[in-house]
């Protein structure tokens, strides 16, 4: 029973996601991602409570899984944007739903933990990465996180009238977000600490 449960959350909380991309909370019906998950609306109600609860759990479980499938490396984080421009270009509800929970939840709810705990991760890595000399500190690892998730979500949140332009134009979006990502780090070399090297001998 147990692991029925568990798949039928796990389907409703897929549907959702589509839904809620799609639809937004206030647009979207619990009776089609009841009829999508091949459940009813009873029992969504039954485990999560409300609509907006099951908005924050699907919002939640694409925050969990985004992280797991593209994890951060610090010390490429250019080829790390590369990567979420990827995710984002494969999986557009990703997108749309943070577009949505920015729009119709952040100001009237708790923030999610998995995202608070997901960016609190990265911002700490970054900064061990500057104490080791690895990256600049001419942002800090905050602010230089802010940076690269923006650069890698710009070409999602542009409307389509905008691509159609830029194809015209001739640009290469993904390649303009990892050299934009380097260029951010190349701004800030001057603020790296020198390599540590082979003392001279005392005189």
């Amino acid at each position: 029973m147990r692991g029925n449960a568990q798949a039928t959350q796990e389907r409703l909380i897929k549907a959702a996601a589509q839904e809620f991309a799609a639809h937004g909370i206030a647009g979207g019906r619990v009776d089609r991602i009841a009829r999508e998950a091949q459940s009813n609306k009873a029992q969504i109600y039954h485990y999560f409570g409300s609509k907006e609860a099951l908005f924050d759990a699907a919002f939640d479980a694409l925050v969990v899984q985004t992280t797991r499938a593209i994890p951060m490396d610090p010390g490429d984080l250019p080829g790390y944007a590369g990567r979420l421009y990827d995710g984002y270009e494969q999986h557009p509800e990703i997108s749309r739903l943070a577009a949505w929970y920015r729009l119709e939840r952040a100001e009237q709810h708790r923030p999610i933990e998995s995202v608070i705990r997901s960016s609190l991760d990265k911002v700490a890595a970054i900064e061990k990465a500057q104490l080791d000399g690895l990256l600049p500190t001419h942002f800090t690892a905050a602010e230089l996180l802010t940076l690269v998730l923006t650069l890698a979500a710009t070409w999602t949140a542009h409307p389509p009238e905008y691509h159609y332009v830029a194809q015209q134009g001739n640009v290469r979006p993904r390649r303009l977000v990892t050299e934009s990502v380097a260029a951010l780090l190349s701004v800030g070399k001057s603020s790296l600490p020198p390599a540590a090297g082979p003392q001279a001998p005392a005189s």
